[in-house]
């Protein structure tokens, strides 16, 4: 790694006005990878920790508020954020390690680069980094992207995004013209609005994470290991019922694209219906529509189906 200053940052006014040499960091988990694989090499870390107040989790009669340094390990205990945001607590309970989900910060989670072994790598120039070659096409990319993924291959890493888009979520970004709030799922950008980046926030800081008064949600993770594992797969799903009849459903899938990718085929498929077996399966069918998979991973449109029909089943209170 290079040499670089460390600050501790006092107030968001100070972190927003910070040099353009500047890296924040909140728990540190990515910014220690980016560091160590090269992929940015900061003047000065601004500790980001320091401030007081980002790390305030609370519901008020709007909903949730969630500060940007809570933890995901807090997200996944709390009691309020798992009997009224399930989606929310099980993506954040099922992320990483007990000792990584209390350390990283929410913040950091939706924001982190992606995890594709090519971008990763020093010895790949991806197009991520300005080179003219995309190495999953042809390479090894079992684990990459079924949805968009012409330009470049590399998923989405946060299970928490997956959760909040599914469930509304919007963002408090605040940036030296003061502070904006749109919805979370605006700021995940494809590889066709940038391919050197994931996201719009810029030199932005999230200073608010609001999550709206929550229906039935579920979130379903598919992966090889059963812990310490990324997603081979992810569903969060959030519906809103009149009687036994779905007025409104949410369904975002995780780990198929290089953004949390709305499933609006299989939202269409289950409202004005009921949640039963052969709903949620057709609704899972629906949101595979358009897929197109790479040489080693077709798998993952079954696997993506499975957990849409799953997740709909939970949400809907049964298994």
């Amino acid at each position: 790694m290079n040499r670089f200053e460390w600050h501790n940052a006092g107030s968001v006014a100070e972190i927003v006005a910070r040099d353009k040499g500047a890296v924040i960091k909140a728990g540190g988990v990515d910014v220690m990878d980016l560091l160590k694989e090269r992929l940015i090499a900061p003047q000065r870390l601004v500790n980001l920790r320091t401030v007081p107040g980002l790390d305030k989790l609370g519901e008020g009669p709007n909903g949730l508020s969630i500060g940007p340094l809570v933890t995901l390990g807090r997200l996944a205990s709390d009691p309020i954020v798992v009997r009224k945001y399930r989606a929310l607590a099980e993506a954040c309970g099922h992320a990483a390690t007990p000792q990584i989900r209390n350390m990283a910060t929410v913040g950091g989670n939706l924001l982190q680069r992606p995890r594709c072994w090519y971008f990763r790598n020093e010895q790949f120039p991806c197009r991520k980094k300005g080179g003219g070659t995309c190495f999953a096409q042809q390479g090894e990319n079992a684990y990459h992207a079924i949805f968009d993924n012409q330009m470049c291959a590399a998923v989405h890493a946060s299970s928490a995004a997956c959760a909040l888009v599914a469930l509304g979520a919007s963002i408090e970004l605040t940036g030296p013209s003061g502070a904006r709030v749109v919805p979370l799922e605006s700021i995940f950008t494809t590889p066709a609005q940038g391919i050197d980046h994931e996201n719009n926030v810029g030199d932005d800081v999230i200073t608010d994470i609001r999550v709206p008064a929550s229906s039935a949600s579920a979130y379903v993770k598919l992966s090889e290991k059963e812990s310490f594992d990324w997603p081979l797969v992810e569903v969060a799903v959030a519906i809103e019922r009149s009687g036994a009849t779905v007025t409104k459903a949410s369904i975002v899938m995780g780990a198929v694209a290089h953004t949390p990718y709305r499933a609006k085929g299989a939202e269409a498929a289950i409202v004005g219906k009921s949640i039963d077996e052969a709903t949620a399966r057709a609704a899972g069918l629906a949101a595979t529509q358009g897929a197109t998979p790479l040489r080693d991973n077709a798998h993952k449109v079954t696997l993506a189906q499975v957990a849409v029909k799953r997740a709909l089943l939970a949400a809907n209170g049964g298994t």
